[in-house]
């Protein structure tokens, strides 16, 4: 087997390849990472696997100078660990949006998808009024900013966004007090993308600590969904879903081309989400409109079983043409558009989570055949459901 390096040298290797695994395992991110490496391997061939339990921002580990491998898959989150590679003429992948070494190819998840499904999740539940509380350590942070800021500016609305006034340590409990003053402050309703679920964690801290009534004052969603720490917030967090099994397979699947002779460039490989695991933290409706926000709340029960808008309108006896236009006005969606997006999103969770067939999957998200669903799907998502569930699952 012949092996390139990112700088073409060819060097002959032996069986099962040596993969070195430079990605930390002390958070829900990583560890989706190593799993979906896991996968691929089990699906391919064996590796011989090197890897040193390490926490994010801890130099490369001491065996790394003197090496004898074929591959590594890397996050090469500091600088100690970008200037320990360059001298290795091997394969090697980045699966961190730091972006120190521009020549290597690199995987990260789409953050403007993740933003832009934040930011909708949030004005799904009515809110006017919001805000990001971010990391500016880490570049993933200030592009979900930056792309947050915009689907709301988009929407016609403004974005506070939380700068810390001064620089605190990981666990400096005074950031709590410092973003309960950012928040003591913002209009209320007000929904909260965090960056990711441990600035979320913090953020649901800090309005405990100041009195603030979550969902109802101040809604927050965080990233990653790690299941731990989501379930040990108060109350429990809603966060977005990182597909990040995919992108430690499909980094897997590089490296491995990579040492069977592919010579690639330093480009990007965006993985999109899985969607959002929602939990009490944004389990609310911010409409004053008493009548759209109980025809929202029957809705979202009763989508998948088929219903339409006259059946919203027995349960919540309104002048349809008044109903439409106050849905519209405050959720930018008719009625019948809110149906179809509701079942659509269970169409998309079927898709990615279990392997029923389509026909199954129209009969549980209230679709009356497969044909109709089809067409239904490509028109508004873009591609065929068999399309969505391959790009979405490895």
């Amino acid at each position: 087997m012949i092996s390139s390096g990112p700088y073409g040298a060819n060097v002959r290797v032996k069986r099962p390849p040596k993969v070195a695994l430079l990605v930390e395992t002390s958070n829900a991110y990583a560890r989706g990472l190593l799993r979906g490496i896991v996968s691929y391997i089990r699906e391919h061939r064996q590796w011989s696997l090197y890897l040193s339990e390490h926490n994010r921002g801890d130099r490369p580990p001491a065996w790394l100078a003197h090496w004898n491998g074929h591959g590594i898959i890397a996050r090469v989150e500091n600088p100690a660990i970008a200037e320990a590679l360059p001298p290795l003429t091997l394969p090697v992948v980045d699966v961190s949006a730091a972006r120190l070494l521009p020549a290597l190819p690199w995987f990260e998840t789409d953050d403007s998808a993740i933003a832009r499904l934040a930011f909708e999740h949030l004005l799904e539940r009515g809110f006017t009024h919001f805000a990001y509380a971010g990391d500016d350590r880490f570049n993933w942070s200030k592009w979900r900013c930056e792309h947050f800021q915009n689907s709301v500016r988009a929407a016609g609305r403004d974005c506070s966004v939380y700068r810390p006034t001064r620089g605190f340590s990981v666990d400096d409990e005074k950031q709590i007090d410092d973003l309960a003053n950012w928040i003591r402050d913002l209009p209320k309703p007000v929904g909260v993308m965090a960056c990711y679920d441990l600035r979320g964690q913090q953020v649901l801290d800090a309005c405990r600590r100041i009195g603030l009534a979550v969902p109802d004052e101040v809604a927050v969603i965080g990233v990653d969904n790690d299941d731990l720490l989501c379930e040990l917030s108060d109350p429990p967090l809603s966060s977005v879903t990182p597909n990040t099994h995919r992108t430690g397979y499909e980094a897997a699947r590089l490296v491995d081309e990579m040492m069977s002779g592919k010579k690639v460039e330093g480009q990007a490989h965006l993985i999109p989400h899985l969607g959002i695991a929602t939990r009490q933290s944004t389990d609310v409706l911010a409409i004053h409109d008493r009548n759209v926000a109980r025809a929202i709340h029957f809705i979202r029960q009763h989508a998948c079983d088929g219903i339409n808008v006259r059946d919203v309108l027995k349960a919540v006896p309104h002048s349809r043409r008044l109903l439409e236009g106050n849905f519209k006005k405050l959720i930018g969606r008719t009625p019948h558009e809110e149906i179809l997006r509701v079942k659509l999103n269970r169409v998309k969770q079927l898709l990615m989570d279990t392997d029923l067939s389509l026909e199954e999957i129209a009969a549980r998200a209230g679709f009356p055949h497969v044909e109709y669903l089809s067409v239904v799907f490509r028109r508004e998502v873009g591609m065929p459901p068999s399309k969505f569930r391959t790009l979405h699952r490895p």
